[in-house]
């Protein structure tokens, strides 16, 4: 079985558009039974009575200080204490950020947005306004591999894959390796020393017909976590 995490808001979550389109794709790319759950809802207790071989934190479009860092508990030590194979794409590598930078994460009281940089002299805005005057990633980026790890596999020295995001990761946690890069963003890509634990800025999970660097990063991703030969 598969956990998704959900980082969106509870009332988006409840609507299960884009959540339930991840599951059915995930189901589809291993023939494993997904469980999607918001990130609220997640604690050891309820991890330990399933079947879970791997999970994925998704991304999202709320604004970190709008995050209850209290809700966050029960995913939180969940990583810090699970060897399940596990994944955080976009906002949910940021959030690997936050629990693995801090030294106790109960005692965080409040999460800061971490913008990747002010938009350069003459540089267009790329989506919209949400953030005026803040740069935001957006679109098919290639970015550079620089260390090899199984999550690479198959690769050359780059891969395409989908960006959409104003904040990243600004301190490599130390337990962590630095796997991926691009000019934009430093840590694009990382994993734990000791755990297989990943974290990427991009959305992978995003793949298209003509571009699907993605689907086989999170074919080799379900691969370390047993659900694909």
């Amino acid at each position: 079985m598969i956990l998704i995490a959900s980082m969106a808001r509870p009332e988006e979550y409840e609507k299960g558009t884009m959540p339930n389109a991840l599951k059915r794709k995930f189901e589809e790319l291993t023939g494993t039974p997904v469980l999607m759950q918001h990130y609220s809802q997640i604690n050891p207790k309820l991890v330990a009575s399933l079947p879970i071989d791997a999970i994925f934190i998704t991304g999202s479009g709320v604004p970190w200080p709008e995050v209850d860092p209290r809700k966050l508990d029960g995913l939180y030590d969940v990583m810090m204490n699970s060897d399940i194979p596990a994944h955080g794409s976009c906002a949910g590598h940021q959030l690997l950020g936050f629990f693995f930078n801090a030294e106790d994460f109960h005692t965080v009281t409040k999460l800061d947005d971490e913008f990747v940089r002010r938009l350069r002299p003459g540089e267009p805005v790329s989506v919209s306004e949400k953030y005026p005057g803040w740069y935001c990633q957006s679109g098919m980026y290639e970015i550079e591999i620089i260390r090899e790890d199984p999550i690479f596999a198959g690769f050359g020295d780059t891969i395409v894959v989908d960006e959409g995001h104003f904040c990243e990761v600004k301190t490599l946690p130390p337990d962590f390796v630095h796997l991926a890069r691009d000019d934009n963003c430093e840590i694009q890509c990382m994993r734990h020393k000791q755990r297989p634990v990943y974290g990427a800025q991009f959305h992978a999970e995003a793949w298209t017909e003509n571009y699907e660097d993605g689907k086989k990063f999170m074919e080799n991703f379900f691969r370390i976590a047993g659900l694909i030969d």
